[in-house]
């Protein structure tokens, strides 16, 4: 699973049909640096990300990649690599909480 924030949406009028309906987000991937970390750090990618949950701008969700996406959409045979399977209430680092939402 990638830990990321969701940076923005993307709109695709034209697409594969077992796509017809589904939201798409544009995700960056965060990091920790060490187990004495305070913050969660951006990477310097990003991916696309089917939503599954209603994610929204800014928030700090959980993605699966690969089969486990497959598994995760609705349409088992939708031709996608990564999805938002989780929306995070809070990340804790050594006993420390690194991030809560609001």
């Amino acid at each position: 699973m990638i830990l990321a924030r969701v940076e923005g949406n993307i709109v695709a009028t034209k697409k594969n049909s077992k796509m017809t309906g589904t939201k798409f987000l544009v995700v960056r991937p965060l990091l920790i640096d060490s187990a004495k970390a305070t913050e969660l750090k951006p990477g310097t990618t990003t991916l696309v990300a089917v939503d599954s949950l209603g994610a929204g701008e800014g928030e700090i969700v959980l993605v699966v990649q690969g089969s486990s996406a497959r598994l995760a959409a609705e349409d088992k045979n939708s031709p996608v690599d990564a999805v938002v399977i989780g929306i995070v209430d809070q990340v804790e680092v050594a006993k420390s909480s690194v991030y809560r939402a609001k």
